[in-house]
């Protein structure tokens, strides 16, 4: 049975693949491995990047004969993070020069279709004028934590409104493996509504493993569930949420909430079309996950997928 169409248009290529991190923690060559045998699956339509640290460009190109033209390893590349806006710059120039590298190593095989980095706090509009040249067409999403999203949100957006090249994204981190790690529903709300208001580009990471928020013992807390982080990203932005009505979507636990056809996702009351829906996932882009299978046997156990 084919996954209904809604569900198809707001999990398409959503999940950049991230076995190399916590809590997972593979080594690089056992989860290229997970990678390829990833994009010949049947689910390869969920799939976006696999997650690579720029410092293992060089060692990820052995292992390229594991995919082929029809199968390509595309990245998603990881820059290392700088606490000041100086080792930034430089960070950054570095991080670009091993891009256009691995990119052209072989081009049947392997593509960088995004970059993710940490954005200091003193990084200023100036310099992220300057960034641009560095980064050229590559798609960018850049990290701030959950209490400066609203700040980081509107610096990307100026930027966006002088660039001509593809707009700078922002990325916000929704977990982690301590319970510490978990920004609040309430301040993942505000940083989902800032966006949607200015039309900056959002992605993920970490604590996305469950389709549905959750208490996990693992934790000791609720992990936030992606169906209730990307949902209320793109209807908050086609409803003109605000904070508190985008925080009560991510705080429900209650699986029937959410309604997946071949014409609308719902969730309760609130509906948007797949038309519409493809249309604001262009802005809510993907979240980083350590499993690929996690979130595939959870939508099954929830007989969805």
């Amino acid at each position: 049975m084919s996954p209904p169409a809604s569900l198809r248009a707001l999990l398409a290529q959503s999940i950049d693949y991230a076995g190399m991190f916590p809590p997972c923690n593979l080594g690089l060559e056992t989860a290229l491995k997970n990678q390829a045998d990833y994009v010949r699956s049947d689910d390869v339509w969920m799939l976006n990047g696999f997650v690579l640290p720029v410092g293992q460009f060089d060692a990820a190109k052995q292992f390229l004969s594991l995919f082929d033209p029809q199968h390509p390893l595309r990245v998603s590349a990881l820059g290392p993070k700088s606490d000041n806006a100086a080792k930034f710059q430089d960070a950054l120039e570095k991080s670009a020069a091993a891009v256009r590298s691995l990119s052209a190593h072989n081009v049947d095989l392997v593509s960088v279709n995004q970059l993710e980095m940490f954005l200091p706090q003193d990084v200023d509009i100036s310099q992220l004028r300057e960034v641009r040249s560095i980064t050229d067409s590559l798609s960018v999403f850049w990290e701030a934590p959950a209490d400066r999203a609203q700040y980081t949100v509107s610096l990307l957006a100026e930027h966006n409104s002088e660039a001509g090249a593809p707009a700078f994204g922002y990325k916000l981190r929704t977990g982690g493996v301590t319970a510490d790690e978990f920004p609040t529903s309430a301040e993942i709300a505000k940083a989902l509504v800032v966006p949607a208001t200015h039309q900056v580009p959002i992605k993920f990471t970490a604590g996305l493993h469950h389709p549905i928020r959750q208490f996990r013992d693992e934790v000791k807390t609720e992990m936030h569930g992606f169906l209730n982080v990307l949902g209320a990203a793109v209807l908050a932005a086609e409803h003109k949420w605000d904070e508190k009505q985008t925080a009560a979507m991510l705080e429900d636990e209650n699986a029937k909430s959410f309604l997946f056809d071949n014409e609308f996702f719902a969730w309760r009351e609130w509906k948007i079309d797949i038309k519409r829906l493809k249309n604001r996932r262009k802005f809510v882009t993907s979240f980083g996950s350590c499993s690929f299978d996690e979130p595939r046997e959870d939508l099954r156990a929830l007989n969805v997928l």
